[in-house]
């Protein structure tokens, strides 16, 4: 078993790496790297992506295994299964990190099968206990309790981490690149990808956005969802919505935030006619600042916010977005 720390690299739609790899290489670093007195290693799986190792040696990244091979291609978790379980047995690295993306909760746990590894999901903190296991934190209970988890006597020891929850830093790095050929045919694949339809948008994706500006059933129609996404655009937020929004047909699913849609933590989340339902407060709850917008001064957000705006949001919402734009435009 090696002393290497692997960070693997998660993709947008167009080929980028996202920001919770450079997240997760920061982190590494600054809490794990000292203490486990290893390497601190970056992982590209893909069709096309060789000439990204240096983006990882741009966040600390001293080493960096590729496996650039066709197979790959559209980010199809067979072969990432195959592939990162083959690395694995090979090199056994000590702790494999990815950010916790819906791609990644896919073949992430099945790897972790494969190789007899300990795996936890969605973690806000990570270290090393004075007898070199990782432990971690990580929301439980609807958001409401963070519990710590610590690894027993498996190895690798693997996790994936909440996009937002670490501050990236450049530590630049010319790594070492090993290029490696994984057995990898296109019978290995049982998922055929057909098309890969995309929604156009200057905004930032909801799971990466520092900013999200979330709707609830009480914009009272599709229609109204134009504050929302004029607010979000005014500083350069994510959209969002409830559950109760998306299911009375305002807004697309991809837009869910909570329990049943997606986790966010940005640094501000503005909730607009957003009860606070547990639900819901279990997807954005880890956000560093929120603010809610709500005519019911009983609305239970109000508990959890730490700004509150009591209002008939048709009244404060377009002002509001006025005054952002004015702010920005001084920068």
């Amino acid at each position: 078993m090696s002393n290497e720390m692997w960070v693997v690299a998660d993709f947008k739609l167009d080929g980028t790496i996202r920001k919770v790899t450079f997240e997760a290489l920061s982190e590494a670093g600054r809490k794990l790297l000292g203490k486990l007195d290893g390497k601190l290693c970056g992982v590209l799986l893909g069709s096309g992506i060789s000439a990204l190792a240096s983006e990882m040696g741009r966040f600390g990244a001293e080493k960096v295994y590729v496996v650039d091979n066709d197979v790959l291609k559209d980010s199809n978790p067979d072969g990432y299964v195959k592939a990162l379980s083959e690395l694995i047995k090979k090199y056994e690295p000590y702790i494999v990190i990815t950010g916790n993306t819906s791609f990644a909760e896919d073949y992430f746990p099945r790897v972790a099968a494969r190789v007899q590894a300990g795996v936890t999901m969605d973690a806000i903190d990570i270290d090393i206990t004075d007898d070199r296991r990782l432990k971690i934190q990580r929301y439980s209970h609807s958001s409401k309790v963070i519990n710590s988890q610590e690894f027993l006597d498996f190895k690798p020891m693997m996790t994936t981490v909440r996009p937002n929850s670490f501050k990236p830093e450049e530590d630049p790095k010319t790594p070492e690149v090993i290029n490696e050929s994984v057995d990898l045919k296109p019978e290995d694949i049982r998922i055929k990808v057909l098309e890969v339809k995309t929604k156009k948008s200057d905004l930032p994706a909801l799971t990466e956005a520092d900013r999200v500006v979330s709707g609830g059933r009480g914009l009272g129609s599709e229609e109204n969802f134009k504050y929302i996404y004029e607010l979000a655009e005014s500083f350069n937020a994510a959209p969002g919505a409830t559950r109760a929004a998306v299911d009375a047909g305002y807004c697309p699913y991809d837009m869910q935030v909570g329990q049943t849609g997606k986790a966010v933590s940005p640094s501000l989340y503005v909730g607009v006619a957003i009860s606070g339902a547990i639900q819901h407060f279990s997807g954005m709850g880890s956000s560093k600042v929120i603010v809610a917008i709500n005519k019911d001064p009983d609305a239970p957000i109000f508990k959890k916010c730490d700004y509150g705006i009591c209002g008939d949001l048709f009244e404060v919402l377009p002002p509001l977005t006025e005054e952002v734009k004015k702010l920005l435009a001084q920068d």
